[in-house]
């Protein structure tokens, strides 16, 4: 019985899942990130301790608790609802161990107690890169985010991406200058305009961050600005709120953008409505849309983080971003965005004559399996017509028949051939399953 939330693909689905792993892997890579993964779980108090989180956290609870009494908040264990505080709590406990700059991949589940729908799950895989460092972040790293980001996309047969960035720093120093002082509060509240509309923000605004209806209305403007470029500081300006805090915003959003822009055009937007829900983003936050999806939301965020890992005086920013994979296959396997050219890895069939055979057809594709060639023997010794069509169901292109000599047929296009298994190969497109876009 399926449990709402929790994803089961089908074997194509996950080949395609395992493809898109693998591009997503061997990026980071490139860029020079390092492979982590950390427990699934962590203290309630170490969750709890970085934001508005606790409605989304699942707690472990042992059928058989010798104690029988409940657990304290203190002990009691949590799955993790992101990777970034379990990687926080990474660093603190090994920084004596770790080399700074350090650079880390990490893809893993992640589990949250929302309401499941199209896209949104329960249970669902997260692909991280954070950078953290000792005492100070050079900001140069939240320029290379996007960058490695957009690799990854473009590796992909997925439609195209944006990602669209906007800088804390903006915000809060642009609600400062209005004389709004709960900026935490503004910003949680502006987060919410794509889901409740302008009115609803600004009534809340009001309610929630006593503004004025001059300040929810200039507060409304400024998330309204939207630019592919640098223009986005005039507009800013134009709105005649002044900040230190603010101006060092749009600076530092001014760099990630020139950035993109010098190295991957038209893959970023400055949209200043972004804010993310996360308390302890401190700087630079990124959110991904992708082309057709964008009702969807963002598949793919992250930002900047001051203070998340700290020891004693030492305290251990960062700047991390993270691709919602499962969120991102849900909403393309909706629509039949993505396939695979066969649902199976198996590249040959080596059909069986006779079951007296099977020894030398075992034999054979344990000879094409050496060469790197995934071949998997008939179930059955039926009729050759039938082990044809066995093949071609799951799409396997190629029929291996034991004989003198061997011959080895392409069941797509009727081609029959003498082959030798020690030097016979498919063409390269067909050695392994292809993933294309529709």
């Amino acid at each position: 019985m399926p449990i709402s939330g929790f994803p089961e693909w089908l074997p194509p689905q996950r080949m395609i899942e395992q493809y898109v792993l693998d591009k997503i892997r061997s990026t980071f890579e490139l860029y020079g990130f390092a492979p982590l993964e950390t427990r699934a779980v962590e203290p309630l108090e170490t969750l709890l301790s970085k934001g508005e989180t606790s409605k989304e956290v699942y707690l472990l609870h042992r059928l058989q608790d010798a104690s029988g009494g409940a657990a304290s908040t203190d002990d009691q264990l949590g799955l993790h609802f992101d990777l970034t505080v379990p990687f926080a709590r990474f660093v603190t406990e090994n920084h004596g161990k770790l080399v700074f700059p350090f650079r880390r991949y990490q893809i893993q589940k992640v589990w949250r107690g929302e309401r499941p729908q199209e896209g949104r799950y329960r249970e669902f895989l997260q692909a991280d890169i954070d950078v953290v460092n000792r005492d100070t972040l050079p900001f140069h790293f939240d320029t290379e985010m996007p960058l490695v980001i957009g690799d990854v996309f473009r590796s992909l047969p997925i439609p195209r991406a944006t990602i669209l960035v906007n800088n804390r720093k903006v915000c809060e120093g642009f609600y400062r200058g209005l004389g709004l002082e709960d900026t935490a509060q503004v910003l949680r509240t502006v987060d919410k305009l794509d889901k409740i509309g302008p009115e609803k923000v600004a009534a809340l605004l009001a309610e929630t961050a006593g503004a004025t209806d001059a300040q929810a209305r200039a507060c409304l403007k400024l998330a309204e600005i939207s630019t592919a470029d640098g223009s986005f500081v005039d507009a800013v300006k134009a709105l005649g709120v002044s900040d230190p805090l603010l101006d060092e915003g749009l600076d530092e959003l001014l760099q990630v953008v020139e950035a993109a822009d010098e190295h991957a055009p038209g893959l970023i937007r400055a949209e200043l409505k972004i804010a993310r829900g996360l308390d302890y983003y401190t700087g630079t936050v990124y959110e991904t849309q992708l082309q057709g999806y964008e009702r969807a939301g963002s598949i793919c965020s992250g930002g900047r983080y001051e203070t998340l890992a700290s020891v004693g005086n030492t305290r251990f920013p960062g700047v991390g971003i993270s691709i919602g994979v499962s969120r991102m296959l849900g909403l393309l396997f909706g629509q039949n965005a993505l396939s695979v050219t066969r649902s199976v890895p198996t590249a040959v069939v080596v059909a069986v004559p006779a079951e007296e055979q099977r020894a030398e057809c075992i034999r054979i594709a344990s000879e094409l399996r050496k060469r790197g060639i995934p071949t998997e023997v008939a179930p059955t010794a039926a009729k050759f017509g039938k082990q044809i069509q066995f093949a071609d169901r799951r799409g396997i292109p190629y029929v291996w028949f034991p004989g003198s000599p061997d011959t080895v047929k392409d069941i797509r296009s009727g081609e029959q051939v003498e082959a030798d298994a020690a030097t016979w190969t498919p063409p390269a497109a067909d050695l392994r399953a292809a993933v294309t876009g529709s």
